[in-house]
């Protein structure tokens, strides 16, 4: 419509002129035409309110403030959403009955959520409410309100931290490093939610030595984890008997999830007493987070609950596993993918312009002598990421066989590089070396040596070169990491990966090669380089 009818109405889209930007929603004042008159705007597409209309932010604002706040944070409305964010660590429940009565009143009304019982961690996002239009009859926003606050659709149940005692079992055939390593896994899932690990007790497998470490420890400890060196095959088996022996009750046997199927919940008295599946050894997701995670919230799952885990009870697999799902087949070597970052601005070589990937060592570019080295250590394809001056790192690696992947978005950080290497790197590769072209120490030999690393686990570690000891670069990610790659974002690396994907982590020992990079016009000339515009 003109200007001189638009005074009052809500713009539909953006305008922008040299004096400045109207958003999208923005409702028109007499100033605002003055100013796009001002800028020759003669007409903007605007949305005009029917009686007894809200527009979205109200809308939003309204039905926000129909929920509960406790342990809740909501933003401030803009465009039509409120976000919802939790303030404590705890466990995120859902009332799917009534959020689906709020998205079944009117498709202009959208309230979005966290799957059902999900840990979360303080400051995370739980649920969105966004009014889809640029506005929506009042009533429909009082039916939705109502709905809130008839009961929760939603809710943190903070997680309350206990004082945890560890009891394992002693065979032969389980090795200390493993015990060694089920502590700290289990400290570590502990330390999320405030909760401590106080006490290891290490016992020989049997039902009166477990028994005697149940009923002495409950007197100093408000939870009980019961690590077994052998899989409860049954529900008279050493642990649950245990249970019982020291005076408690066993409320379950198993769960429908996978891995974690061999779960034993009990009690002695109000102290929980958890029998561990043997996959909770590992710090991937399974069966075990589910059950801890809801009595560190202060529930106490029924055999009902329990079994009813069965949909979505299907997690992945955890490589790490001695019985996986299908025959014990481990997968055949194959190529390693070698990707040499060379996207990043260079931005610690201050402003004069020039560019370490261009610095010489012996006459020859950096970028060219990281990548001639990557060609030389590994038999899989080379990848070479380029960003910034592209043109001239492609110009210094003139003549070689290598696969460029351009990393348009490198501003953003090395999540994109890792993303466009690994998406050049090819199907077929089972592994990719991610090697930072800023390396001069790094030879061929280290990455041979790398690569036969990971050839020896068959594909199924992290290699990771240290020096002394302390992590450093190149790194290996097996096939199983690569879905994970895909999903970083910003300047983030592969260190989050490495530490939560559960697979063994390969330290190879490079020397101080493995922690030198040059990032400023000192170190190149430190390392020996020549300095190039």
């Amino acid at each position: 419509m003109p200007l001189a009818q638009a005074e009052g109405a809500i713009l539909a889209h953006a305008v922008k002129s040299e004096a400045g930007k109207l958003a999208k929603g923005h409702r028109l004042s007499p100033g605002d035409l003055a100013m796009l008159s001002d800028a020759n705007i003669q007409e903007v597409i605007v949305a005009r309110l029917d009686p007894g209309d809200l527009p979205e932010d109200e809308a939003a604002a309204r039905i926000a403030a129909a929920i509960a706040p406790d342990h809740l944070r909501f933003s401030p409305a803009a465009t039509g959403r409120v976000n919802v964010y939790a303030t404590v660590p705890g466990l995120f429940v859902a009332n799917d009955t009534i959020v689906d009565q709020v998205n079944r009143i009117d498709p202009a009304i959208t309230l979005a959520c966290l799957a059902d019982h999900v840990a979360i961690s303080a400051g995370d996002m739980v649920a969105t409410i966004k009014i889809i239009p640029l506005a929506v009859p009042e009533h429909f926003v009082e039916q939705a309100a109502a709905a809130l606050r008839a009961g929760p659709a939603f809710e943190v149940k903070p997680f309350v931290p206990r004082r945890a005692a560890l009891i394992a079992t002693e065979l032969p055939s389980l090795k200390r490093q493993v015990m060694d390593k089920t502590r700290a896994v289990l400290a570590a899932r502990l330390a999320q939610s405030g909760s401590s690990l106080d006490t290891e007790r290490r016992v020989p497998h049997s039902e009166t030595a477990v028994a005697g470490a149940i009923a002495e420890l409950t007197a100093s400890h408000d939870l009980l984890i019961v690590f077994g060196a052998s899989a409860v095959a049954d529900p008279d088996d050493v642990v649950p008997e245990a249970i019982r022996r020291a005076g408690g009750t066993v409320e379950h046997v198993g769960m429908p999830v996978d891995p974690g199927n061999l779960l034993v919940l009990g009690r002695l008295g109000e102290i929980p007493v958890i029998g561990a599946p043997g996959c909770a050894r590992s710090p991937r997701e399974n069966g075990f987070d589910w059950i801890l995670d809801r009595l560190l919230a202060g529930e106490w799952p029924s055999p009902a609950d329990i079994t009813g885990l069965g949909v979505g009870g299907l997690l992945k697999e955890i490589p790490a596993r001695p019985q996986p799902r299908e025959t014990a087949v481990r997968p055949r070597p194959g190529p390693v993918a070698i990707v040499v970052l060379a996207a990043g601005r260079a931005s610690r070589m201050g402003p004069a312009g020039r560019h370490k990937l261009l610095a010489e060592f012996d006459g020859i570019p950096l970028v060219r002598r990281s990548v001639e080295t990557a060609l030389a250590g590994g038999k899989g394809k080379v990848v070479v990421v380029t960003g910034y001056r592209e043109q001239e790192i492609r110009a210094a690696l003139s003549g070689l066989p290598v696969t460029f992947a351009s990393n348009p978005d490198y501003e953003s950080g090395m999540a994109s590089s890792l993303i466009a290497g690994l998406s050049a790197a090819g199907a077929e590769a089972v592994g990719m070396l991610v090697m930072l072209a800023d390396m001069p120490g790094v030879t061929s030999e280290h990455l041979a040596k790398m690569i036969a690393a990971f050839d020896a686990e068959s594909g199924g570690a992290v290699v990771r070169a240290v020096s002394e000891g302390q992590r450093g670069n190149p790194v290996i990610l097996p096939r199983s990491t690569f879905a994970s790659v895909r999903q970083l974002l910003g300047d983030v690396g592969a260190r989050d990966i490495i530490e939560r994907c559960g697979l063994p982590v390969l330290d190879v020992e490079l020397g101080a090669a493995a922690r030198l990079d040059v990032d400023t016009p000192e170190a190149v000339l430190a390392a020996g380089g020549t300095l190039k515009e």
